[in-house]
């Protein structure tokens, strides 16, 4: 298995690299949370990778950060999420929003994702429960959880982006009803 890269960072083609490793060119595959990060064409890269060895082809895929690999080791053991379903998830969410939404059991963030539909949104929430993010212990908590998650699903549903509905979300006193809560989330917006 091929656990890590260093070399000369020679082509960026996202979601494609191509690393000049001593002479030998790997082409290896990352998420965009990654690509991002990357040092320029010519410099030096470092990266945590995952070989998937199938039939057709053998697979090499990059991660800044042995975390982010952690959690795509996770997700490519979910039935029906390969590691191109895998790449497009760590592209769109952080893996602290994605722990965030596991928490909560936000399946709203989730089927934002290109490729992520209701189901596979449900099956994801339901395997990584526990193995990712905090769970939430205390039952009060939850209760306010649960109204501050719908409040957020509902700003999502309405068209407005994580980003957003999570700003307006902050302006929500602790503990307000989920009508209110949209209400006054929804006032904080037009105003911004």
């Amino acid at each position: 298995m091929i656990g890590r890269l260093t070399g000369i960072l020679l082509e960026k083609n996202p979601p494609q690299l191509l690393v000049d490793v001593q002479g030998v060119g790997y082409e290896v595959d990352v998420p965009m949370s990654t690509f991002y990060n990357l040092p320029g064409v010519g410099e030096k890269v470092s990266l945590f990778t995952h070989l998937t060895i199938r039939e057709d082809a053998h697979l090499l895929f990059g991660f800044g950060n042995a975390e982010e690999r952690a959690v795509f080791r996770q997700l490519i053991k979910i039935s029906g999420v390969g590691a191109r379903t895998a790449l497009s998830i760590l592209s769109g969410l952080s893996i602290a929003d994605l722990a965030h939404a596991v928490t909560l059991q936000e399946a709203g963030r989730l089927v934002k994702i290109p490729g992520i539909g209701k189901k596979t949104a449900e099956r994801l929430l339901l395997e990584l429960k526990g193995k990712l993010g905090a769970d939430i212990g205390a039952a009060g908590a939850h209760q306010v959880h649960d109204s501050q998650s719908d409040i957020l699903n509902a700003l999502l549903a309405l068209g407005y982006s994580d980003k957003e509905a999570s700003l307006a979300l902050k302006t929500v006193p602790a503990g307000s009803s989920v009508s209110d809560g949209i209400k006054q989330a929804l006032k904080a917006l037009s105003k911004g």
